[in-house]
C-alpha cells in the first residue's frame, strides 16, 4: 500500500471491453496516467478491406505529458499490436518481460522507427517507483510465456490487472503461475480488480495443455500424410508442442507466414522455443521429404491463422497446395467476426479432400480461464471493487455474476464501456463521465483515414456494383458533344441489358439538356440530378442501388 494519500483514482478502458481484443486500459492515479496494454483487433466481416483495428488514442494524445508508463502484460497481438501507433503519439517508457518487449519491438520496427523510447525489462520481482504509486508484477499462465499481471499500489489498496490468464496445474517454466505472489497481493488488500473475462461463460476449469499434447500426439501417429497446424502467430505453447511431438514421431517442421516466422525467430533466439536442427526445415524443402514426415505450421501475414490456409486451398500459395491426404488442425477459437471465414475455409479444405480437425475434437484449449479459474482469482484477490475486462458485453455480465457468487456486492461491480470513467474520489466509487474512445481502422499505410462513410461505399460496391456515366459538353454551343457513355461494373451485364442502358442514357440526356440550355450552370447540380434520376429509375427496374458516378467533361 502506498504511503502517499491518493486523492483521485480513475480506471478508463479505451479498448478491450465489449469486444475480444484491442486491449488498452488507463489507470489514473492523481496526476499520473499509466497505460496497460496497447493491442489490436482483427476486422469484422463488414470492415471490408481493413487490415487491423486499433483503439482511438485521442485521450492519451491530449494528455501525453501525464503518461508515465506503458505496461505490457504479454506478447499477443491483442496486447501489443498497436504499440507502434501509440508510441508515435505518446513518448513514454515501456515495461514488459524479455519476450514481450522483443515482440513489441518487432511490431515497432515494421511500422518504422520511433526514437527516444526507453524499454525496461521486468520480472515478477521488479518494482517500479513513481510519484503517486509503485508498480509490481506476478507471473500468470497463458498460451505465451512470460505473461504478467500488473499491480499498482495506492493508499486505498492495490489496483490489480490480471492480464490474460488461466490456472494449469501442469504448467512449468516460463508458463508457471506465481500463485503465492497473487495470494500475497490479495492478503495485503486489493482495492480494484480488473480481470480477464474471455471465457467467463464456459463452466468448469480450462482444459490443461497436457491433454492437448496427448491429443496432438495421437493425431501425429495416426495421420498418414502431411499435417498442417493453423494457429495465431504468437501461440508459443502450441508451437513448442508441435516441435516436441514432431521430433518424437520423426517428422520435420516448416513454418510459413511472415509474423509467424518473426515470432519463431525471436522466441528461438531468446530460448523460449527449442527445436533441434534436424527437425526444422525451410518451407521450400518440404517436397524433398515424404508426406508422412512433414508438418507445416501456418498463419497469415498479419498473424491471423486463416490467410495462409485460404491461399493453399485456392492454389495461390507459392509453396504449398492442399492434398487429399493432408490433415489440417485448426487449433484456435475464432474471435467475433472470424467465425464465418473460418467455417468457409474449413468447407473448402474438406472439399479439397483434407481431414479437418477442430476444437470439437479436443485439438484446441483456451489460453483464458473458465468460470472456476476466474472464481479462484476472485477469491485470492478478494477485491473491494471489481471491473470485468477483456470480453464482449455478455462475457463481462457473466463474469460479474461469478463475482457476486464469490461475495462481491453488485453495487461494487462496474461494467464499463469504451471511454467510460470509473472514478474513486472522497471515499466513493462511481461512473463519472466519458472520454473519446472507439475504433481506428488501419488500411494499408492509412491510419484512421477509412471511416464509416468509406466502409459504407465499399459495402455498396460489393453488393450492387458501380454505374459510371460519362458526358462531354460543348459549353459554347450549349449541347452534348459526346455520350452519354454508360459503364457498368458489378451491376448488370451490358450485352443483356441494352434496353435498360438506353433508357438510362435518355434520362441523362434530358437532365443535361435542361441545364445546358440555361445561361449559366453548375456541374455539381447536373451531377446530383443525374444521380437522383438514375438512382430512382435503376432501383425501380432492378431493385438494386449501384454506386452512380457521373463524369462531365467539356471543351
Amino acid at each position: 500500500m502506498s504511503k502517499t494519500k491518493n486523492e483521485v483514482i480513475r480506471v478508463i478502458p479505451l479498448g478491450g471491453v465489449g469486444e475480444v481484443g484491442k486491449a488498452m486500459y488507463v489507470i489514473e492515479i492523481d496526476e499520473e496516467l499509466f497505460v496497460v496494454d496497447s493491442g489490436l483487433m482483427f476486422p469484422e466481416d463488414e470492415m471490408l478491406g481493413i487490415d487491423i483495428v486499433i483503439p482511438d488514442m485521442t485521450f492519451l494524445e491530449e494528455n501525453k505529458d501525464r503518461v508515465k508508463g506503458i505496461f505490457l502484460t504479454h506478447g499477443h497481438e491483442d496486447a501489443i499490436g498497436s504499440i507502434a501507433y501509440l508510441l508515435k503519439k505518446v513518448q513514454a517508457p515501456v515495461y514488459g518481460t524479455k519476450l514481450t518487449l522483443a515482440l513489441a519491438k518487432e511490431h515497432i520496427k515494421e511500422l518504422g522507427p520511433v526514437k527516444g523510447i526507453k524499454f525496461f525489462e521486468v520480472t515478477n520481482r521488479s518494482r517500479m517507483n513513481f510519484d503517486s504509486t509503485h508498480v509490481t508484477f506476478f507471473h500468470t499462465t497463458h498460451s505465451i510465456p512470460d505473461s504478467l499481471g500488473v499491480v499498482f499500489h495506492t493508499s486505498e489498496g492495490a489496483i490489480v490487472h490480471t492480464g490474460e490468464f488461466k490456472f494449469d496445474q501442469s504448467a512449468s517454466g516460463s508458463y508457471q503461475p506465481d500463485i503465492a505472489k497473487m495470494a500475497k497481493v490479495g492478503e495485503d488488500g486489493v482495492f480494484i480488480l480488473l480481470s480477464d473475462s474471455t471465457e467467463a461463460e464456459r463452466p468448469g476449469y480450462t482444459t490443461s495443455e497436457s491433454v492437448i499434447a496427448d491429443q496432438l500426439t495421437r493425431t501425429f501417429h495416426s495421420s498418414q500424410g502431411r499435417i498442417l497446424v493453423s494457429l495465431f502467430s504468437s501461440n508459443f505453447i502450441r508451437m513448442q508442442q508441435v516441435f516436441d511431438i514432431a521430433a518424437a514421431t520423426g517428422r520435420k517442421v516448416a513454418v510459413t507466414g511472415r509474423t509467424l516466422e518473426n515470432a519463431f525467430e525471436i522466441g528461438h533466439k531468446l530460448g523460449y522455443l527449442t527445436v533441434g536442427e534436424e527437425t526444422l526445415i525451410p518451407l521450400k524443402e518440404i517436397d524433398q521429404h515424404s508426406d508422412d514426415e512433414v508438418v507445416i505450421i501456418v498463419t497469415g501475414n498479419q498473424g491471423e491463422p486463416l490467410e495462409a490456409l485460404d491461399k493453399m486451398v485456392h492454389r495461390q500459395h507459392k509453396d504449398v497446395r492442399i492434398k487429399e491426404t493432408d490433415t489440417v488442425l485448426i487449433t484456435f477459437t475464432p474471435s467475433p467476426g472470424m467465425e464465418v471465414p473460418m467455417y468457409q475455409t474449413m468447407n473448402k479444405l474438406a472439399k479439397a479432400g483434407a481431414n479437418v480437425l477442430t476444437s470439437s475434437r479436443k485439438v484446441h484449449v483456451s489460453g483464458h480461464g473458465s468460470q472456476e479459474d476466474l472464481k479462484l482469482m476472485l477469491n485470492m484477490m478478494k477485491p473491494k471493487y471489481f471491473i470485468p475486462i477483456q470480453g464482449e458485453y455478455k462475457m463481462l455480465i457473466a463474469h460479474s455474476r461469478l463475482a457476486q457468487q464469490t461475495g462481491i456486492e453488485k453495487s461494487q461491480i462496474f461494467i464499463a464501456e469504451k471511454g467510460d470513467i470509473v472514478e474513486h474520489r472522497k471515499g466513493k466509487m462511481r461512473m463519472s463521465g466519458r472520454v473519446t474512445a472507439g475504433n481506428v481502422l488501419i488500411d494499408g499505410s492509412g491510419v484512421g483515414d477509412v471511416g464509416n462513410i468509406v466502409l459504407r461505399d465499399r459495402k455498396l460496391l460489393s453488393q450492387d456494383g458501380i454505374f459510371i456515366v460519362v458526358v462531354t459538353l460543348n459549353r459554347k454551343e450549349k449541347k452534348i458533344a459526346a455520350g452519354p457513355e454508360l459503364i457498368s461494373r458489378g451491376f448488370v451485364y451490358v450485352r443483356e441489358s441494352e434496353e435498360l442502358l438506353e433508357e438510362s442514357a435518355q434520362l441523362v440526356r434530358k437532365v443535361v439538356d435542361k441545364y445546358v440550355s440555361k445561361q449559366s450552370f453548375e456541374w455539381n447540380n447536373i451531377k446530383q440530378e443525374i444521380r437522383d434520376a438514375l438512382n430512382s429509375y435503376l432501383f425501380q427496374q432492378t431493385k438494386r442501388r449501384p454506386m452512380i458516378i457521373p463524369i462531365i467533361m467539356e471543351y
